[in-house]
């Protein structure tokens, strides 16, 4: 896969700086961009054009251009603000689809900050029917185990969620929190006085065989994010977030995308003289056009290690987002994240999400 480009362009005060010119864009991993930054992100991408992002490790500032953007992943536990945005996307011809973590622990108070469920259960039906099903996807994540949560418990919400959700999207990822690897993690469920215990392979394989017979029901498709462990035996996959074979079924008609992509489609291969259709080649992405589509490796390697992602520009920050959730590991502290939205508030379209 080709990587974006730079070029120089100016800057708000007429400067000229140079920015990185990403055909695909993630918002965000880091944050919470469509809960609480859409109007910043709506504003930079469309009036503005461009944003600054600094890198967590060294702080840098750099410069990235919306200006050859052809797709957005979005990633959210409440992206209701995205409703009245997008006719800005459809305006630029920029797809989407978005990863909605769709969890429920109000009971257990890990998720202060978010809306009630029911609310956040018509978010998502409203976004799955303004832009299709396949642009919606749910996520419970993380699957959290604590003293009054075990594994039926969890089950039981995500039974609940799922029976509402069927209709309005076609995937289920998950992931098993995995608290005793992150200290900053385990420390901030520690203040809480959150009882959490660790996953094992034995718990894992548990949960696996009673999701995969719940979605008998719903026959949605099942992944894990980042996980090590090979669940294939449940009918469950390794999750690729940053997707090209969806965002390939989604925008094959984008030409500029496609070659990113580095895709090549191909007519449909007539059936036989028994009906029966031609094999395809391994990992083919059939569309709705008579053609199919098939790709090379865009994996990005600078991913976690069993994370399936393609490359993207991910122009989130971390300590900004203030749903406060305790298993939160892109904040430091929520007193930071706080005192960063505070600061934005004070400069709401400034280049940088903290308005600095």
């Amino acid at each position: 896969m080709a990587t974006w480009e730079k070029q120089k362009l100016p800057r708000e005060n007429g400067e000229l700086a140079d920015m990185q010119v990403p055909i695909l864009v993630s918002a965000s991993r880091s944050t919470d961009i469509p809960a609480f930054y859409a109007d910043w992100f709506f504003y930079r991408l469309d009036k503005a054009g461009y944003s600054a992002w600094t890198n967590p490790f060294n702080g840098m500032r750099s410069y990235v251009s919306y200006q050859k953007t052809r797709f957005i992943v979005f990633w959210s536990k409440n992206p209701k603000p995205l409703l009245e945005h997008l006719p800005t996307l459809e305006k630029r011809n920029i797809g989407c689809y978005i990863q909605y973590t769709l969890n429920d622990y109000e009971r257990e108070g890990l998720e202060k900050g978010v809306p009630p469920l029911a609310e956040r259960i018509d978010t998502f039906k409203q976004l799955a029917e303004r832009l299709g099903k396949e642009h919606v996807i749910w996520r419970f994540d993380p699957l959290v185990l604590t003293g009054e949560t075990d594994i039926d418990a969890l089950l039981s919400k995500i039974e609940n969620i799922g029976d509402q959700l069927s209709g309005y999207t076609e995937k289920l990822v998950f992931s098993f929190a995995d608290i005793l690897s992150y200290r900053k993690v385990r420390s901030n469920l520690q203040k809480a006085g959150i009882p959490y215990t660790d996953w094992d392979e034995r718990q894992m394989s548990e949960f696996a065989r009673h999701l995969s017979e719940l979605n008998r029901k719903w026959n949605y498709e099942l992944a894990t994010c980042g996980e090590e462990t090979d669940l294939s035996g449940y009918g469950i996959r390794k999750n690729r977030c940053v997707d090209d074979g969806l965002i390939i079924r989604l925008a094959y008609a984008d030409n500029v995308l496609m070659d990113y992509l580095n895709v090549t489609r191909h007519p449909l291969p007539p059936r036989d003289l028994f009906g029966n259709p031609e094999p395809l080649p391994e990992g083919a992405i059939v569309l709705p056009n008579g053609e199919y589509a098939v790709h090379g490796n865009n994996r990005d390697n600078g991913q976690r290690m069993f994370c399936g992602c393609i490359k993207s520009k991910d122009i989130g920050e971390y300590n900004t987002c203030v749903h406060g959730c305790e298993y939160c590991y892109a904040n430091a502290s929520k007193e930071l994240a706080a005192k960063n939205r505070r600061n934005h508030k004070d400069r709401p379209f400034a280049e940088t999400i903290t308005g600095k």
